[in-house]
């Protein structure tokens, strides 16, 4: 249990020219938010940051993006699909049981979102948390 808790977002892409300075800042790596686009699943630089977060930490949550780009009602179809390629390419590390969840960060692509934006007077809709 914590009084206080301080959370800290890194973008880390895999990149073989940012690799030396994402080792370097691993000793304040307690969790990794491995972000993948569900309609491509598994790409190189993912293959990257899964060999960096095994070498960094135990804890990895796995978020597959863009589901709302899968027709409705072949959503939980694909998913399943995903998440299965996905624990296949798991399986020989430490993190074969990782919570994984659907997301949507921008629903309906970016560019809805960004008209919905426009809409909006470019303003960020406040979030109850």
């Amino acid at each position: 249990e914590y009084d206080r808790l301080q959370v800290t977002l890194v973008d880390c892409p895999g990149h073989a020219s940012l690799i030396r300075t994402i080792i370097g800042g691993a000793q304040i790596i307690d969790m990794v938010l491995l972000v993948l686009d569900a309609t491509k699943g598994i790409q190189t630089q993912t293959a990257e940051c899964i060999v960096i977060a095994e070498m960094t930490t135990r804890n990895l949550v796995i978020c597959l993006n863009k589901v709302d780009l899968f027709p409705v009602e072949e959503r939980e179809e694909k998913l399943r699909a995903v998440e299965l390629r996905v624990r296949g390419a798991l399986k020989h590390t430490r993190f074969l049981g990782a919570p994984m969840v659907g997301v949507a960060a921008a629903v309906g692509g970016e560019k809805v979102a960004a008209l919905t934006m426009a809409e909006r007077g470019n303003k960020i809709p406040s979030a109850n948390i």
